[in-house]
């Protein structure tokens, strides 16, 4: 295993648990632990089941932690999955870490 690969790849891991743990925190997910998430599982319906209140609660998340300006929410669904693909969107365009 390469330096580089270790380096993104703990890298993405620490971004990960960030994540879980502010998204916790943000809407208030009592009882929920970042190990008790999976990263794959859905984040809406089925999985941490969420709505689209809290759609909104993330993208209010996004600017604050990451710098990232949502315009129209509607454009993330597509990262919106799980927490893994809401990691991989914010690592593509995080503007500088704010949190």
């Amino acid at each position: 295993m390469n330096y580089t690969f270790t380096k993104n790849h703990k890298k993405m891991e620490n971004l990960l648990n960030n994540l879980k743990q502010q998204i916790i925190d943000q809407i208030n997910l009592v009882g929920l632990t970042p190990e008790s998430i999976d990263n794959d599982s859905p984040i809406f319906n089925e999985g941490l089941g969420l709505d689209s209140i809290d759609a909104l609660e993330i993208v209010v998340l996004l600017e604050q932690h990451y710098g990232i300006l949502v315009n129209n929410p509607e454009d993330l669904s597509d990262h919106f999955v799980s927490i893994r693909t809401l990691a991989e969107f914010i690592e593509k365009n995080q503007v500088s870490a704010v949190s």
